[in-house]
């Protein structure tokens, strides 16, 4: 099941670009914590601190304990990492947001799915393993998340695939997906076709034909006005009317 993280956080009295540019001077990031029946909260949490929790989490969905510190008092809250959202280029976190969970009530999130072993079919006829969905939303109290999904896939031969209906989840632990949904499935091998070389043009014989007729014909004919080869019968003149 999935661990608790816990991290410190303060509220945030100040919102808007110049004050997160502040905080962020500060090494803190912009975070807010909804859900439940409490208004939500704008936070700033430790930049580092998340920096490193994301860094060994199973994903982006997990448990907190939020330790919030409001001048002399502090309070807890259970709270599951909602969204992250990072620089494109560096990469570093620029905001955070949480939702309130209680230890009695269930929770959605979607857990990360893994295979071990190597498929029969993979292994023994050059088959391919195809994994259509790398994540699965479940509903459970709290206590019962799971860091991942783990399916044994050393069984799955050429044509055959294991479905939502065929994972066996934890204790507690039920899926929200259509049970049909195929997650990985072992396709046949790709076979290569040579390609076929294509046929080589050939003249037109038709034309050329013609045009050996044409020059035959045109040997054949004197010009006008030139004398008939030696041995040939003169022409005879046309009649007269």
């Amino acid at each position: 099941m999935a661990k608790q993280q816990k991290l410190t956080a303060q509220p945030r009295l100040k919102t808007g670009r110049s004050a997160v540019h502040e905080i962020k001077k500060q090494g803190l990031v912009p975070a807010v914590v909804y859900g439940g029946k409490d208004k939500p909260i704008n936070l700033s949490i430790n930049a580092r601190e998340i920096g490193k929790i994301l860094a060994h989490a199973t994903s982006e969905h997990f448990l907190v304990d939020l330790e919030i510190a409001d001048g002399g008092s502090t309070s807890n809250r259970l709270a599951l990492v909602q969204e992250v959202q990072h620089d494109p280029l560096k990469g570093n976190v620029l905001h955070v947001d949480f939702h309130a969970v209680k230890a009695d009530e269930k929770l959605h999130a979607e857990i990360p799915v893994v295979t071990t072993g190597e498929p029969a079919g993979v292994k023994n006829f050059g088959g391919i393993l195809e994994i259509s969905m790398h994540a699965i939303e479940v509903e459970c109290l709290p206590k019962d998340l799971p860091d991942l999904i783990t399916i044994d896939v050393s069984a799955l031969n050429v044509g055959e695939a294991i479905h939502v209906k065929d994972i066996q989840l934890p204790a507690g632990v039920i899926s929200r997906a259509l049970g049909d949904l195929t997650v990985v499935r072992v396709a046949a091998p790709t076979v290569e076709v040579e390609p076929t070389p294509a046929a080589e043009s050939a003249e037109p014989e038709v034309l050329k034909e013609k045009k050996d007729d044409a020059a035959a014909g045109a040997a054949a004919t004197p010009a006008k006005g030139a004398a008939p080869a030696k041995g040939a019968a003169p022409a005879k003149p046309a009649d007269k009317k």
